[in-house]
């Protein structure tokens, strides 16, 4: 049985990197009628940040990714947070000792980072120098008796090689003797990924495992670990990393990394989980736009590519807003709504019609508080240097004050009313074409840009209109009093 599984720590929000290798992960199993796990890998206990594991769940509820089995889903082969399982690990450990294929170490940090100086220092190839790998019987008794504190390293073959039979990279060999002898159990008598790693994948029956491409140096020694055990490994497959657009690895510095900064902006779960997708996955045709389902019936791992994967926000802009504007409204709206300002100058309807508005203007939901500022603004202001150009012509005046008593004449008032009494006004005033639209969007608005402005009118209501329209005229007089 197809068995993956995702593996985060919980040192903080899910990094969009780490949130595609889950939806790969996850894709592969359902694609094979498998079953996709979710375990907590919390081995580095000072970088675990309170908090990180229930956001790390609720990110990935949020993206529809459903584990079958971790942390509040159950399962029969956990506990599924590692941090929970250490007899196991202690057990084993103990089991590569007795074996011969691990040592302990009793070299102090001091050391340690002398080692390493010395070595960078001398360009020489960094890593531990096996000091305490032929360590005597009674050495160590000694040391232990002394109360020396130790770690459990793994003895490294000094010679050979490690291949790596992988479903994306292919044959990848690794000398052994470029293979560090990993630290496995540390002082605190806590795993180090490496080890716990492997002990889990094996116990929880994973087949495949699906991880980014940073792993892979790492991947020699788990593959030793695995023939130390007398176990079979999983099939490996690395993925590529995702850059920035200037092609340097995706960083907190040129940008949004955690699906949480997504979330927030508003982008729709569907949207980035698509895009997600595509970011070193090709389904080989010309396809873009993709559901949950067409995914898991495309996806394999055979079209995942080797080469890093750009993370283009435009590209992600243009495919949020596709997937906004085929919402179907009701949706949209309860998704939107959060994001508008709270208000009691409009009801639920013009709330709503406010939303409906933006639908198909706007690429994420957190534009909506700018894009609709004109509806919440007590008055506009007139002032911005470009509004100029279209109050300076000298048949403005005359169009505000017709188009003000056209409107104050309403005893109803919706948008194609009030669209009739501006064709009117500008065919007395002789303000026609695009000077009058434009005129009449400031006036309304004090934007250059917004939605169709029969929409705005009847969004802002009689009342609103004319204090505007009030206001603009007040403003343009003034202009043409000081020109």
């Amino acid at each position: 049985m197809i068995r993956t599984r995702f593996a985060p720590s919980p040192t903080g929000y899910l990094h969009v990197g780490g949130l595609r290798t889950a939806l790969y992960n996850y894709l592969f199993a359902r694609k094979h009628q498998g079953s996709f796990i979710l375990r907590i890998e919390d081995t580095d206990q000072q970088r675990k940040v309170k908090g990180a594991v229930e956001n790390l769940i609720e990110t990935l509820r949020w993206a529809g990714i459903t584990p079958d089995e971790g942390p509040g889903y159950g399962g029969e082969l956990g506990p599924y947070i590692q941090s929970q399982r250490l007899e196991l690990y202690a057990r084993l450990t103990q089991e590569l000792l007795d074996k011969g294929h691990a040592y302990r170490c009793f070299c102090s940090p001091e050391r340690l980072r002398n080692l390493r100086h010395a070595q960078s220092s001398g360009n020489s190839q960094t890593g531990y120098d096996r000091h305490c790998r032929n360590l005597s019987p009674s050495d160590i008794r000694q040391k232990m008796q002394a109360g020396e504190k130790f770690v459990l390293r793994m003895k490294v073959p000094l010679e050979g090689e490690i291949v790596i039979d992988d479903s994306v990279r292919g044959r990848v060999v690794f000398p052994c003797s470029l293979i560090d002898d990993q630290v496995l159990l540390k002082t605190d008598g806590f795993p180090t990924y490496h080890l716990a790693n492997v002990i889990d994948d094996h116990h929880m029956q994973i087949s495949h495992v699906i991880r980014g491409e940073e792993w892979l140096p790492s991947t020699p020694k788990h593959l030793l670990l695995y023939r130390y055990f007398g176990w079979e490994a999983p099939q490996f497959a690395h993925l590529p990393l995702l850059l920035n657009p200037d092609r340097s690895k995706l960083s907190k510095r040129q940008g949004d990394v955690a699906a949480e900064d997504y979330r927030q902006k508003g982008y729709l779960a569907p949207a980035l989980v698509n895009f997600l997708a595509l970011l070193g996955w090709n389904p080989g045709t010309e396809q873009e736009i993709f559901s949950l389902d067409e995914l898991i019936q495309q996806f394999s791992l055979d079209r995942v590519g080797k080469s890093g994967a750009v993370f283009n926000p435009e590209k992600l802009d243009w495919m949020n807003g596709l997937y906004i504007r085929n919402l179907e409204f009701d949706d949209y709206y309860s998704l939107a709504k959060p994001y508008l300002p709270e208000t009691t100058d409009y009801t639920e309807a013009g709330m709503r019609e406010i939303a409906r508005v933006q639908q198909q203007k706007i690429s994420m939901l957190s534009e909506l508080p700018q894009k609709s500022l004109a509806f919440f603004i007590d008055l506009p202001s007139y002032t911005k240097a470009e509004f100029s150009e279209w109050f300076e012509a000298e048949q403005v005046p005359r169009f505000l004050t017709t188009l003000l008593a056209e409107v104050r004449e309403f005893t109803a008032f919706d948008g194609a009313l009030f669209i009739e009494a501006v064709k009117a006004a500008g065919k007395t005033s002789q303000l026609r074409g695009k000077p009058l639209w434009m005129v009449l969007r400031i006036a309304l608005t004090g934007e250059l840009h917004g939605p169709e402005i029969h929409s705005v009118a009847a969004i802002l209501g009689k009342t609103h209109c004319l204090r505007r329209l009030e206001k603009a005229k007040a403003y343009v007089e003034n202009q043409f009093d000081q020109g």
